[in-house]
């Protein structure tokens, strides 16, 4: 067999022009071969004629089985192939397995690039942290976290829980932390911001979809089961809790949202990244031009509720009793809630307003509601014993107007 040189020399020489008969002189060979050689595209190599193997007739049902089952091992695989026929070893089966089982595998992942201003990603963040709440409670932290995959900006909004309440103001407070409104919305299934649907494709719950629509902002709700869908804001998460948590401790709620929104300006954001190949901050200038703008007013996503007040004058929110003015007992009111407080109306005209207690079963009260409440009851403890004592009325003066005779 002539080698690769044989080859490079005979298509070096017709180039030059030397005929075919001068070629085959010099390379020793026929002028067959020098025609042959001078057809040939490639390189001429060696190429061993495969050899038979006994699993030839059996690898259209091997494949169907790696289909079935990717896992499936190969001693039940060569059961079944000995059903019908094999007879080699399990040693040949194990080789080929180990070739071809990899192209079964369900699931291949790959790093996806983002353009700017693209997707935002949301998630839910179990700090496994407790905080003061007052009156010697606490309760758990969680964190609504959102992260722009193109810049790996991220901001957080804490809450005491994960309903629907919590997460709508949570997310228009990462939006304005992060400075504007990307194209869409990724986010799993979670009940406080996805309606599961059976047999249907599931969609946001009516408040997100409000929010969604005030700030022309898409969604796309990922399948079940795919955390990696989101993985920014997976690792976003995992960053939190090795470098923001660590040594740290928290008055309340507000001095942990405090920290990290120091931590983030000025440690997250100001560190290199090496995907992004430069600063957060950096990457973030530019995705920001990138982003919608926020609307002003920012759209309104405090709580509505209805509730009926106690025959005592309190109204009982999210298991907390507010006090009222006197006169409301057992009437309906209409409560609007947020993160941070929370007013009572009826029919219409606002009746009360508390900042929000997380005191488990706790009762807030106003000193003015307290004090009417008090002259009320004094008022009520009067009455029941006795008529008020009236002065005398003098009679006559009335038909001294009128001009009546005495």
């Amino acid at each position: 067999m002539y080698q690769v040189h044989d080859w490079a020399t005979v298509r070096e020489l017709a180039r030059q022009g030397v005929p075919k008969r001068r070629i085959a002189e010099r390379l020793g060979c026929s002028r067959t071969t020098v025609y042959r050689l001078a057809s040939l595209e490639a390189p001429p190599r060696y190429e061993r004629s495969t050899a038979s193997s006994l699993l030839d007739p059996f690898k259209d049902a091997i494949a169907a089985m790696l289909a079935d089952d990717e896992t499936v091992p190969a001693t039940v695989i060569r059961q079944h192939l000995q059903r019908s026929g094999y007879r080699g070893s399990i040693t040949i089966l194990k080789g080929y397995l180990a070739s071809v089982r990899p192209l079964y595998r369900r699931r291949d992942y790959q790093r996806t690039v983002y353009a700017p201003g693209e997707i935002l990603q949301a998630d839910w963040w179990e700090t496994g942290v407790s905080v003061p709440v007052g009156k010697g409670a606490s309760r758990p932290a969680f964190g609504f976290v959102t992260t722009l995959p193109f810049s790996a900006a991220h901001a957080v909004v804490f809450t005491h829980s994960q309903t629907t309440a919590d997460a709508i103001p949570a997310l228009l407070g990462c939006l304005t932390r992060l400075g504007g409104v990307p194209a869409k919305l990724v986010m799993d299934r979670d009940s406080s911001l996805v309606v599961p649907l059976p047999g249907r494709q599931a969609r946001p719950v009516d408040e997100l979809a409000g929010l969604l629509g005030a700030l022309s902002m898409g969604h796309i709700i990922l399948p079940a089961g795919s955390p990696e869908a989101k993985g920014g804001v997976e690792r976003t998460n995992g960053y939190f809790e090795t470098s923001f948590l660590p040594l740290r401790s928290f008055a309340d709620l507000t001095d942990m949202q405090g920290q990290s929104d120091d931590w983030t300006e000025q440690v997250a954001w100001q560190r290199y990244h090496r995907r992004v190949g430069g600063k957060v901050i950096e990457a973030l200038g530019v995705e920001r031009a990138e982003l919608a703008v926020l609307p002003v007013p920012l759209p309104e996503v405090d709580c509505r509720l209805e509730v009926r007040a106690s025959r005592d004058g309190f109204a009982r929110v999210a298991g907390v009793d507010y006090s009222l003015p006197p006169g409301y007992g057992l009437r309906r009111l209409s409560v609007r809630l947020s993160l941070a407080e929370l007013a009572i109306f009826c029919e219409g005209r606002q009746i009360a307003a508390h900042a929000r207690s997380y005191v488990p079963a706790d009762v807030v009260r106003d000193p003015e509601h307290m004090a009417a409440l008090a002259a009320a009851k004094d008022a009520q403890r009067r009455l029941r014993h006795g008529e008020p004592e009236l002065p005398a009325i003098d009679l006559a003066r009335y038909d001294a107007l009128l001009g009546a005779p005495l």
